[in-house]
């Protein structure tokens, strides 16, 4: 029988009251567990680490997961933060830049989403925009509604995120305030919301990263959003049988 390829998933750190002290814990939200393992990975949750480890945690696993979370310190891409800026944790932020620049340098099969595709963007040298609502005037942060699109993303014909969907238009939920700014080193614009805020990126010369600003977990219904999982996962066992042979 033919091993399932091991699907890394970043850990969102929380911390929560355990009597007489706090204690964080390495979490992942169900959704990324479900959606891999639905596709036939096998998830792995990997804690938040020394940056220095990330090669080696990589070697353990066939494919990366970026997944949503609080925002990417500014001072990460120089910045200052704005007002908005909410949830950032500057030990996770250290550790997926290194797995991001440490899955590319490997040439792994990763999928960036929401956060995970800023932080992709930022470890290439790029920026973020801080608050959407103040660059455009348009709201994207419908958390109620998760579970449905909220607006249509048009894709490039030729980005390899539309060849996996088999459009060049798809619906997408919307649960962020921040997005890709000013793209990093090779990163280019592949995806779109009405308001011409970024909702795709790829990165030139690897073609094994597909990175999108909305939540494909959550639309667990939708065959379509499914996809970049089962996408993830085939390229993970290719991966897994490159490694193996």
């Amino acid at each position: 029988m033919t091993a399932r390829p091991i699907v890394g998933i970043t850990a969102y750190p929380r911390t929560v009251e355990i009597v007489p002290t706090a204690a964080t814990l390495h979490t992942a939200n169900r959704f990324f567990v479900d959606a891999v393992a639905r596709a036939g990975g096998i998830p792995l949750i990997l804690p938040v680490l020394d940056p220095a480890l990330a090669p080696g945690a990589l070697a353990a696993i066939d494919a990366l997961v970026l997944p949503g979370g609080g925002d990417v310190d500014p001072a990460a891409y120089g910045e200052d933060a704005s007002p908005t800026v909410a949830g950032v944790d500057a030990a996770r932020d250290a550790w997926e830049l290194a797995c991001a620049l440490a899955a590319l340098d490997r040439r792994m099969p990763m999928l960036a989403i929401c956060r995970g595709a800023q932080v992709l963007n930022v470890a290439l040298g790029g920026t973020l925009v801080q608050d959407i609502g103040e660059a455009t005037g348009e709201r994207h942060g419908w958390a109620e509604r998760y579970l449905e699109p909220v607006h249509a993303v048009t894709l490039s014909p030729t980005c390899r995120l539309a060849i996996v969907l088999g459009t060049t238009e798809v619906g997408a939920n919307s649960l962020h305030h921040q997005a890709v700014g000013v793209p990093g080193r090779g990163v280019t614009a592949v995806g779109w919301a009405p308001d011409g805020t970024v909702e795709a990126i790829a990165v030139a010369d690897h073609p094994e990263v597909v990175a999108v600003q909305w939540h494909p977990e959550l639309m667990e219904e939708d065959a379509l959003q499914q996809r970049l999982f089962s996408d993830l996962v085939a390229r993970a066992a290719t991966e897994a049988g490159r490694r193996a042979g």
